[in-house]
Order: C-alpha cells, then structure tokens, then sequence
C-alpha cells in the first residue's frame, strides 16, 4: 500500500524545480515587454522629430525669397534655442514679432526666416525636452538650391543586458534624422 502512495504524485522538490522555471520564463518575458515600451517610446520621439523636420521644411518652402536666394550662412546650427548666425539668433526672438500689430511689419525675408527659426527652435526643444537637440541647416549657393536639414539629439536606451547596459553611453544613442529639402 505504501508503495501505491509514492508512485501516485509529485514530490515537493519536483514542484519547486517546475516553479522556479516557470518564474525563469516570466522574467524573461517582463525584460521583452519592457524593451518594446522602450522602442516604441524611440519610434515615437523619431517620427515627432520627422514631423518637426517636415514642418521647417514647409517653413523654408514658404519663404523662397530668402532660402532659395542663398542667403543663409552655411551651415546654420540650432542648439537648443540659439542660432549660431548672431544676426539671425538676435531677430524675431519675440513671441508674434512678424504677426500685424506688433509693430515690426512688414517683416523682411531675413526677418521671417529668423522668426520661423525661433519659433520652431522652441518647439523642437519642447518636444525633445532635455535630449539636447542640435540642427544644422545647410544651404550651399548653387542652382538650385538645395538644402540639408541634419537633426541629432541624445535618446535613453534600455539595455537587454548587463553588458549592454554597462556599454551604454551618451554618444551611444544620438540618433540623426537627415532631410533633404529644395525650398
């Protein structure tokens, strides 16, 4: 009758074995679900910062006047909020400054291209947050002309793993959106 009872079920060291690979593979599966929120959160601010990029561009198409003529210094770099070429970065920093009744109309094109440059400046920088967007806006004189609008901004990664994540750094993740515009 002993003997019955043995061969009729599990063992307690049995149970335990089954449950710790259990637990095993369940880890496992809440790494992958956190990568995939990781690269979907990536995908996101990628597509944000080709939206942003598609905007300038549509900017830059609305004032041929100064863009296509050649105008602009080559290359023109946007850090955070500030433009590199001192005349450019110190007008139109003002909220509204080309709107009519703000007192500086009729804008010039250097005037426009300015204000649209702020403007988007900013909003890219609110979009990115502390990510440090650089843009560098490069417009050679030739006929025609055509622009490259280079967007490179700092972005977290999860790692799979404790190697990956020990040779992570902030160069690592500095992805660079690049389009190429004929205003």
């Amino acid at each position: 009758m002993s003997t019955r009872n043995r061969c009729g079920g599990f063992t307690l060291l049995e149970v335990m074995v089954a449950l710790i690979i259990t637990s095993i593979g369940l880890l496992g599966i809440a790494k992958i679900q956190a990568l995939a929120y990781a690269s979907t959160t990536s995908a996101s601010v990628r597509s944000m910062v080709a939206i942003q990029a598609a905007g300038l561009a549509a900017s830059m198409h609305a004032n041929r006047t100064y863009w296509a003529a050649g105008a602009a210094p080559v290359p023109l770099t946007i850090t955070g909020t500030v433009i590199s070429d001192a005349t450019l970065n110190g007008t139109a920093a003002t909220p509204n400054y080309c709107v009519l009744g703000s007192g500086n109309t009729p804008c010039t094109s250097q005037m426009i291209a300015a204000f649209d440059l702020h403007t988007w400046a900013k909003s890219l920088n609110t979009l990115l947050g502390s990510s440090n967007p650089v843009t560098t806006i490069t417009c050679p004189v030739a006929i025609p002309v055509n622009c490259t609008i280079q967007i490179t901004w700092n972005e977290r990664a999860v790692g799979i793993n404790a190697q990956s994540q020990a040779a992570t750094t902030t160069t690592t993740f500095a992805p660079t959106y690049t389009l190429y515009v004929e205003p």
